[in-house]
């Protein structure tokens, strides 16, 4: 993937996450560009949460919400639902967002008649990969993937609806989750 690709996607993330925060229902707590306090911590940054570079926010996405799940590898194949993976991996973890692609390829499999079912543990690796290139190859690559992005789509708003049912402070945020991230995104 090109670097002017990765910069387009990140561009988006950031356009949707927004500066720094630090609302009451979020259980992320203070966050910058999207990145919570947790996850800059153990990504190496120290300095106030306000005065977070932008270009450490792209290199945490990149490392932790693309690169280390698996996501840039799926982006040979499948760039919108890499792109719609990295978003749901943005605000929902990124091991949801493969868990969500691994499940979607094990329901799709024919009881196993094309590929075997997944380890759902949320690593897109090569098994993963072998499975999403045979599900193209035996269903043709625009409806394969169509349907993929649909149920990785479908599985993120049931998510949203169960997380501010076992929370309803998160309702703050349900309205802009179901239009900035299942509606309009990726």
């Amino acid at each position: 993937m090109s670097a002017s690709r990765f910069a387009t996607l990140i561009d988006g993330v950031l356009g949707r996450e927004g500066g720094y925060s630090n609302h009451p229902s979020d259980k992320g707590g203070e966050t910058m560009w999207g990145i919570t306090i947790a996850r800059a911590r153990a990504a190496g940054y120290s300095g106030p949460m306000r005065a977070m570079p932008r270009d450490t926010a792209v290199e945490i996405y990149r490392l932790f919400y693309w690169t280390q799940p698996g996501f840039d590898r799926i982006d040979e194949v499948a760039p919108e639902l890499a792109e719609k993976l990295l978003d749901i991996g943005v605000n929902m973890g990124a091991a949801v967002a493969g868990r969500f692609l691994q499940r979607a390829l094990n329901h799709l499999n024919g009881r196993g008649s094309l590929y075997g079912d997944l380890v759902v543990d949320g690593i897109c690796g090569a098994m993963t990969r072998a499975a999403l290139n045979s599900l193209i190859q035996r269903r043709g690559k625009e409806l394969a993937l169509r349907v993929l992005l649909a149920m990785a789509t479908a599985q993120q708003s049931v998510r949203y609806v169960e997380i501010t049912e076992a929370n309803p402070a998160q309702e703050d945020f349900a309205w802009g989750w179901q239009v900035n991230r299942v509606v309009t995104a990726a």
